[in-house]
Order: structure tokens, then C-alpha cells, then sequence
């Protein structure tokens, strides 16, 4: 493993669009569930025990069978409920994937014979994908898509709510333990059958992307 690979994959300023999206945040913020920085802590923690514990285990186990990618993302797509959702995983992953492959390979497995590249995908999966190319194993995968989960909607919090920055990375140092407990059970999971992989769900998310998909007017695209 090369811990500057991962740094690379994991750093937020890696131009692949996370910066337009709030992860569900700016909806909850709308709704008035998020107000403050109890609040933005409370929901990363329940986006980290969820999304990001699904999206872990579906890029760790990406990077360990490239092969099964397609299986991989369709399996994803049913644990995603929300059509404004699916959209806006979609469109990470392509944009993720231009990025990446301006850097790294994607796995042989996954590029047709015609040298193309494959239809588009979610993002955990990409992200997966990519980390196998990079040569990355399935926990650096998995510690990297469980923190990018919160991330993107910690810095957007700070732009919703007017919140310290340094207060708001505080967060995310505290979750710092959790992120990797989750990313360890996600990689040990790693060769287990699709239906087999966690489907943990955000209700509220759901349907908030929703609403948020309809808005005018709005700071992120979801």
C-alpha cells in the first residue's frame, strides 16, 4: 500500500465534483433539523453509520472484484431508494472516474474490448474501482469512501450554517474512531455475496433529496 496513493484518492480537493454536493445536508438545514453544530455533529454520525457504511462496503468490495462491477452497481442502485439520489451518485461517480483515469488505470476487467469506458456507475463503485487501480487494497478503499461520506457535508455546513471550520474538522476528528470501525467491518465484508452487503437506509434523506431536487434555487446540486 503507498499511504500517498490514498491521500491522493481520499483528498477532497481531487476534481471529481464532491464540492457541489451537500450530501442531504442543505435539505435538513432547510427543514430546520440541522441548526447547529450539535446538530451537524449528530447528522454525520448518522450519515457515517448508514450511507457511509454502505457506500464503504460497496467500494472495498469493488476494489477486491473488479470484475463484478456491474453486479456491484446494481446491487447499489437497489439500496438507493431515491431516483434524485441515484442521479447525483451517478454523476460523482462520472465524475470521479475522469478524474481518476487521468491518473490511474481501471482494472482490465472493467474496460470493454473496444477500450471505452464503462457506462456510468456509483460512486462508491467507482470508487473502488479506482482504488484497484491504483493499486490500493479493499480497507484503504473502505477507510476512504467512509470518510468522504461526511466530509462533503461538513464543509458544506459550514457554508449553510456560518459555522467555525475549525470546529466543524473537529467533527470529523472525532469521528475519526468510528470511521475506521466502520471501514474495518466494511472490508471484512468485502467478498460477501451483493445481497449479502449492508443496506442501511436514511428515510429522511430520501426524501428530502427529493424535495431539494425540485428547489430553484439552491446552493448544492443534492
Amino acid at each position: 500500500m503507498s499511504l500517498a496513493t490514498l491521500l491522493v484518492l481520499a483528498d477532497g480537493r481531487l476534481p471529481a465534483g464532491g464540492h457541489a454536493h451537500s450530501g442531504g445536508l442543505e435539505a435538513q438545514v432547510a427543514a430546520g433539523r440541522v441548526k447547529d453544530l450539535a446538530d451537524v455533529y449528530a447528522f454525520l454520525r448518522g450519515k457515517l453509520a448508514t450511507g457511509g457504511l454502505v457506500a464503504a462496503a460497496f467500494a472495498a468490495a469493488a476494489c477486491a472484484r473488479p470484475a463484478e462491477w456491474a453486479e456491484l452497481d446494481a446491487g447499489l442502485d437497489a439500496r438507493t431508494p431515491a431516483p434524485a439520489l441515484r442521479k447525483a451518485s451517478r454523476a460523482q461517480g462520472r465524475a470521479l472516474l475522469r478524474a481518476g483515469r487521468s491518473m490511474w488505470s481501471l482494472p482490465a476487467a472493467v474496460v470493454p474490448a473496444s477500450g471505452t469506458a464503462p457506462r456510468e456507475m456509483h460512486q462508491p463503485v467507482a470508487f473502488g474501482l479506482l482504488a484497484a487501480g491504483a493499486g490500493l487494497r479493499p480497507h484503504e478503499a473502505a477507510v476512504a469512501a467512509a470518510h468522504g461520506s461526511t466530509t462533503g457535508s461538513a464543509s458544506a455546513a459550514v457554508r449553510l450554517l456560518g459555522l467555525d471550520p475549525f470546529a466543524v474538522h473537529g467533527l470529523l476528528a472525532r469521528l475519526a474512531p468510528e470511521c475506521d470501525r466502520i471501514a474495518a467491518d466494511a472490508a471484512n465484508r468485502s467478498a460477501d455475496p451483493v445481497d449479502d452487503l449492508p443496506a442501511a437506509g436514511s428515510p429522511l434523506l430520501d426524501i428530502g433529496a427529493e424535495h431539494h431536487a425540485t428547489w430553484e434555487v439552491r446552493l448544492f446540486a443534492s
